[in-house]
């Protein structure tokens, strides 16, 4: 049976966990905002990087720069979890969607190559019975983003040179409006001739034509690297964004039950008070009533 002195300490542990969850949500409301503003800086590089694969291809047939290939029986997967907790079904998602998709593409267990970002992403990948080579950390802070980017990089070479491995798909959550957010699967390479062509054949917008100097191999590589850095920048900051969604999600709906919780705990507390104050009225009036009758 409950006390005062239990509902007055269970009151306040509900009280402290109500702080907590309100402040992990205000901190993820800011971290959603600070990684959109990422997002939206990294798109507008991305057009410029396209602008200049447009004036590049102007010279050079598709074909040429991306010769056909047979489509190829294994298959080199990048796929964006999280490390830490309390983002509800993020990386269940994320993981069963993974493996749903590269079912569908008909390529056998043995043939998949498998790189996590964030450990608790790569927990459910074993539950599912899917081996993963390689764990990188999820950035903790929109920071840390670029070396993890850089050993993403780092990586995919290695991948290419050491297994001649040039299919790579990546996975991760977009968010969307609100706090929801859906998985995401993005060809990475080989490159989509199909976005060439478009480039190769969209319309300048200006009157003048730019003009370089470099080696124009040098240069399609260079604008390939930035293309992969930023797809890859993208794809974490993405992540990163669907996660604090998802976490926010996850603290709204603790905030509530807490609330709940305390609400009934208060009424619980007042219950007994009250209880407690009418015994001791009830004992000093049955007290004085009986000092009465002896007198």
């Amino acid at each position: 049976m409950h006390t005062l002195e239990t509902l007055r300490r269970q009151l306040e542990s509900a009280q402290q966990l109500h702080q907590v969850a309100h402040t992990m949500k205000s901190l993820a409301a800011v971290n959603i905002r600070q990684y959109e503003e990422a997002v939206e800086a990294v798109s507008t590089y991305f057009d410029t990087i396209e602008l200049g694969l447009q004036i590049v291809l102007r010279e050079r047939p598709v074909e040429h720069v991306v010769p056909h290939q047979p489509a190829t029986e294994t298959l080199g997967l990048v796929v964006f979890g999280s490390d830490q907790g309390l983002v509800g079904q993020f990386n269940n998602r994320i993981a069963a969607f993974a493996l749903d998709q590269i079912e569908r593409m008909g390529i056998e267990p043995q043939q998949r190559t498998v790189l996590v970002v964030g450990r608790l992403a790569l927990a459910t990948f074993e539950q599912l019975g899917q081996p993963v080579e390689r764990l990188l950390p999820m950035p903790s802070s929109l920071s840390g983003v670029t070396s993890t980017v850089q050993d993403l990089l780092l990586h995919l070479d290695q991948w290419r040179t050491a297994r001649q491995l040039d299919q790579v798909v990546l996975f991760y959550n977009t968010p969307r409006s609100g706090t929801t957010y859906e998985p995401t699967l993005r060809r990475l390479l080989p490159l989509s001739d199909h976005w060439l062509r478009r480039l190769q054949q969209r319309e300048w917008q200006s009157r003048g034509l730019p003009f370089y100097r470099m080696d124009w191999a040098e240069l399609f590589l260079a604008l390939v690297r930035q293309y992969l850095f930023v797809s890859l920048y993208r794809a974490l900051v993405d992540s990163l964004a669907s996660e604090n969604a998802s976490r926010l999600d996850s603290m709204q709906a603790a905030e509530k039950n807490i609330r709940e919780r305390l609400d009934e705990l208060h009424r619980q507390y007042h219950r007994l008070r009250q209880s407690s104050i009418t015994e001791e009225v009830l004992d000093i009036t049955s007290g004085f009533e009986a000092l009465k009758d002896s007198s």
